[in-house]
């Protein structure tokens, strides 16, 4: 008896039930079959472990237990979307592409955005490798072995496929599902779940993946990302994608111009109600890759996509009162206090009235029936007052005058929206909210330090600046309420482990005003040092690529402040890391220093992103767009006729890749 043969005939008639019946949603054969020959599977599988397969269909009841979610970089960063409500936002986008490719002919692929949790899913050699959640765009969880417990996702490929990509997707739960799980739980008199993106976002996360297997998940998957793809357009990847096996939505439709884009958004904004998944808009995409590649990306979402939002979910409420929140910059944010209400599947008990001239203008007050929305999907905001429901003695609102925390008197700077509490150091939750942002995940990103911790220290008066954190010990932290040897060894462990934090992370974390990550990148890059930075010139940070008046003048405003260099001193002698450490590179030169590329087309013997980093490598700088300050221009085939028209006009010479490896050579 041929014992591997038999397994793995299993393994593949299995896998292809699964897809027949998750997938195509066509079963051929009963629950009960399919449950008896995996059982088959499963025993001869104990009776023959030298043949264990970690992508077999048996491996997909989990029963793996992870403590702790283990970090990864993305081999292709995750970007978000930009967003837009109206037919004239996505006008001015056709518009913007237009003025980089030239009045090209342009097709869009349309999709429905699903509302769930997004996943990267590493595939190679046909095999399911990893699976990482979005997490900060640069890295995420590992989430392996909860992924392959949900039966739309395969383990291995069909057909013929790249060696080795990474696919997005959305991790949903349909409603039936949804529905099914709730109905569970309140007939065991647990508390139901509140929504299915949350249900399905924190299903990622649970540590016991059989767990995971129980609930109804499924994965729809959008968008193929890495080298020698042999792929052209986004249509083309969404059809790839499904021919290997994947459950990719057939909602997905190629437009061939604008006014079939609004003909689809029109016709799903009308009907999305009877999908059996949330969705809440639509993803046009510029279907030619080569066209993506022109267009590139911001500091934060691709150029050649957008993501249109169907109009927010709408309900009337009575405003309770409005109390007022201080935030780690001392910025005040008034909140109004609702009668609890259902909007988009939670429910809503406060919205964001944003400031004061918010209120004035909806001249918003107590004991008002208001209407609330969820912006963008995501934050309730108060759109207008039904004045109709008025009580005729409803007083105005007087917005406060003293920080309702420490009872400073408020300021607002000409030209600011919001009042600021100037008690910067003795303010608590601006102490705590500084704290709060210097352990958060995308700065220092400290386990087993969360928010509420962070209070507890400062309540306790164990802390009174991040700096703090770093003589804290285990005996200080254990008489704490919630407080175990086990979790005060973490916290510890965890303090510690961030001293390998890189600069332009502890940049981020320290808190200065205006500099959020993408320019404590830059910052860091250019300066190198805290020191470097710290004696910077106004003009001289002005100078810096990107970086304007504003910030620069933050800068100088954070180093003038002797508590902030004080603790920035403490930093450097627990061996926080204040300086840039640079990975050498045997083949990098400054033979490019103070030349600026800009790179158009389709290329031999780079990849575009690879020849963008053979540029910086050599001391070059790399541009988006051609201007004055261009000195050359690589370009491949399929230059984008913009481009070429734009350098012809400046005269910036055009060069081959060929001619570029000469300048480097």
């Amino acid at each position: 008896m041929d014992i591997p043969k038999i397994i793995q005939d299993l393994r593949d008639e299995l896998n292809q039930h699964n897809h027949n019946y998750y997938v195509l949603d066509k079963p051929t054969i009963s629950d009960f079959e399919f449950d008896q020959k995996l059982k088959q599977l499963q025993e001869l599988e104990n009776q023959h472990p030298e043949l264990f397969d970690e992508n077999s269909p048996t491996q997909r009841v989990g029963g793996t237990i992870t403590k702790n979610f283990q970090t990864l970089v993305h081999d292709y960063r995750m970007y978000s979307l930009d967003n837009s409500y109206s037919t004239e936002d996505l006008t001015d986008w056709e518009t913007r592409i237009q003025k980089v490719l030239g009045n090209v002919p342009l097709q869009y692929t349309c999709e429905l955005k699903y509302d769930g949790a997004s996943i990267s899913i590493t595939y190679e050699n046909g095999k399911l490798k990893r699976a990482v959640t979005r997490g900060d765009g640069f890295q995420g969880d590992d989430v392996t072995n909860n992924i392959k417990t949900i039966k739309s996702i395969p383990l291995k490929l069909k057909g013929s496929y790249p060696e080795r990509f990474d696919i997005r997707g959305e991790i949903i739960l349909p409603f039936e599902g949804f529905e099914k799980m709730n109905q569970e739980l309140i007939e065991i008199g647990e508390t139901p779940y509140s929504n299915p993106r949350n249900t399905a976002s924190g299903s990622l996360k649970l540590q016991d993946s059989s767990e995971v297997a129980k609930r109804p998940l499924e994965c729809l998957l959008y968008f193929i990302v890495g080298n020698n793809l042999n792929i052209k357009t986004q249509f083309e990847g969404l059809e790839a994608a499904r021919n290997w096996g994947f459950k990719v939505p057939k909602e997905a439709r190629l437009a061939n111009s604008l006014e079939e884009v609004f003909e689809y958004i029109n016709y799903w904004d009308e009907h999305r109600h009877k999908l059996p998944y949330e969705t809440d808009g639509v993803v046009i995409k510029v279907n030619s890759f080569q066209h993506q590649d022109e267009l590139g990306y911001t500091a934060k979402s691709p150029r050649w996509a957008m993501a249109y939002k169907f109009k927010a979910e709408q309900v009337s409420t009575k405003l309770n009162s409005i109390s007022y929140q201080v935030g780690r910059t001392g910025s005040i944010t008034p909140v109004a206090n609702l009668e609890p209400v259902q909007l988009a599947g939670t429910i809503v008990k406060r919205a964001s009235l944003h400031n004061a001239d918010q209120i004035e203008k909806l001249d918003i007050r107590i004991g008002d029936t208001v209407f609330v929305e969820k912006g963008g999907e995501i934050i309730p905001k108060i759109i207008a007052v039904d004045l109709s429901k008025r009580n005729p003695d409803a007083q105005r609102t007087q917005y406060i005058s003293h920080c309702p925390e420490c009872h400073s008197e408020l300021v607002r700077t000409e030209g600011e929206a919001n009042h600021y509490c100037p008690n910067f150091y003795g303010c608590p939750p601006q102490i705590i909210g500084r704290i709060q942002h210097f352990i958060s995940r995308k700065a220092m990103d400290i386990e087993g330090l969360g928010g509420e911790t962070v209070a507890l220290l400062f309540n306790n008066g164990l802390v009174n600046d991040f700096a703090d954190l770093y003589e804290l010990t285990v005996e200080q932290i254990l008489p704490l309420e919630r407080m175990a040897q086990k979790s005060a060894e973490n916290l510890i462990n965890g303090v510690q482990k961030s001293k390998e934090v890189p600069f332009e992370r502890v940049l981020y974390a320290i808190g200065i005003r205006y500099v959020g990550e993408t320019v404590a990148k830059k910052l860091a890059k250019h300066y190198k040092t805290i020191d470097a930075l710290q004696n910077a010139s106004l003009m001289d940070l002005i100078l810096v690529d990107e970086i304007g008046e504003k910030i620069a003048q933050s800068v100088i405003e954070f180093f003038e402040n002797e508590e902030n260099v004080h603790i920035i001193e403490r930093l450097k002698q627990f061996g926080v890391q204040l300086e840039l450490i640079e990975k050498h590179n045997p083949n990098a030169t400054d033979k490019l220093v103070g030349k600026t590329f800009v790179v158009s087309g389709v290329f031999e013997k780079f990849s575009r992103d690879d020849l963008k980093k053979a540029i910086e490598d050599n001391g070059g700088k790399v541009g988006s767009s051609i201007s004055a300050k261009t000195d050359f221009v690589v370009a491949g085939d399929n230059m984008g006729p913009a481009k070429l028209e734009k350098a012809n006009q400046l005269k910036v010479p055009i060069i081959t890749e060929d001619d570029f490896l000469v300048m480097i050579s």
